[in-house]
Parts: structure tokens; C-alpha cells; sequence
């Protein structure tokens, strides 16, 4: 009867543990791929003038002073085959000789659709592609990690087409604070979209622009 107990016992956890690596794996399989929403996108350097035209009335472009410099992307998909419930879209743009974040942006659409920050659960998106690493807190030692910069966390799939404009400033401006500054050429940019799900998982990670 031990015996057979013991067994039991035994099978039970395998099971157990099997079910268990089986939920772990499906709740990481994304919904769909970045193939899903033909996505298409563009960077320009432009002027304040061009960038409030582009923007439109009802949002304000970042100013440039001199040294500054302006960045316009526009980025649209086609709807996605299933909603984001509870998940999003982070769109990273990142100098890659630093890997590091502007700071300011201005977004052509409603402050419920789209916002501009960080989230901690994005310290993952690293981890799974190095390609991104700015998109990450930065490490300044072994237990401290510092937040700079930010992204735009996109939680309405209908904000396509999304405009927007990031001042990279000049450098001699910036009281040493790490973030992405002028002077800037378009090679030295990454624009990726990452797809975030409900509970912070990475589902996906899509490179755009450099």
C-alpha cells in the first residue's frame, strides 16, 4: 500500500508539473505576429513649424532651441485579429550608440489611447532580444538600476495612423542626465515595436527603422 501510495504520489506530480510548464508555454504564445498588421513606418528630421503642421492643431510639438533637434515618426497597422485586452504596443526609439531614450515626445492622439513613460515589466524585453537593449532601466550598480527616457505605450489598437515628434536636445543641455541628444543622425536610430501582453509577457518584438 506504501508502495503503491508513493506511485501515486509521484505520478500526481508529474502531472502536476506538466500542466503546470503547459499553462507557462501557452501563456506566452502571442495572439498573432508583427506579420498580422503590415505595418509600416518613417523618420524625418524636421523643423518646429513642420512638426506642429504634422501633428495638427490640437497638440503641441516640443520646442528645439539651437542645437536641438526634432524627429518626426509616423507609424500605422492595419487592425490586429484580436483585441490587446489588457496587453499593448510599446514603441521604442533609441540612439544605438548609447542605448538610450529621448525624454520628450508629443503624440497625435488622445491621452487614453496613447502614453508616454516606461512600465518595469520592459526591464524583460532585453532579456529575450539584446537588440533592444535600451529599451531597459539602466544599470548604474549591482542593486541599483536608474529609469531615463521614455517610450509610448500605445493600449487602443485603432490609434493607427500614430504621429509623433521626439526633441533630442543638445547635449550641452542636458545637465549629464542620460538621454538620447542631438546631435543625432537617422542611421544611429532604432524605432521597434514590442508587443506587451496582460501580465507582462513579451510577446513580440518587431524592428521598424534602423
Amino acid at each position: 500500500m506504501t508502495w503503491r501510495r508513493a506511485a501515486s504520489t509521484a505520478a500526481a506530480l508529474v502531472l502536476a508539473v506538466a500542466a503546470v510548464g503547459g499553462w507557462r508555454w501557452w501563456h506566452q504564445q502571442p495572439p498573432y505576429g508583427p506579420e498580422a498588421l503590415h505595418l509600416r513606418s518613417s523618420l524625418e528630421f524636421v523643423s518646429y513649424d513642420q512638426a506642429q503642421a504634422a501633428l495638427g492643431s490640437a497638440y503641441q510639438s516640443p520646442v528645439a532651441y539651437n542645437g536641438d533637434q526634432l524627429v518626426l515618426g509616423r507609424v500605422s497597422w492595419q487592425k490586429p485579429p484580436a483585441p490587446l485586452a489588457g496587453g499593448y504596443f510599446a514603441l521604442f526609439l533609441i540612439d544605438k550608440r548609447t542605448d538610450l531614450k529621448p525624454s520628450v515626445f508629443a503624440v497625435s492622439a488622445p491621452q487614453d489611447s496613447v502614453g508616454i513613460g516606461g512600465a518595469g515589466v520592459e526591464n524583460r524585453i532585453p532579456d529575450r532580444y539584446p537588440w533592444l537593449r535600451g529599451a531597459g532601466d539602466i544599470r548604474v550598480s549591482e542593486h541599483e538600476w536608474l529609469s531615463v527616457g521614455s517610450r509610448l505605450g500605445i493600449h487602443d489598437a485603432g490609434a493607427s495612423p500614430l504621429t509623433f515628434v521626439a526633441l533630442f536636445p543638445h547635449r550641452d543641455r542636458t545637465e549629464r542626465t542620460p538621454i538620447a541628444t542631438a546631435p543625432v543622425t537617422l542611421p544611429d536610430l532604432l524605432l521597434a515595436l514590442v508587443h506587451m501582453g496582460p501580465d507582462g509577457q513579451v510577446y513580440w518584438a518587431q524592428r521598424l527603422q534602423g
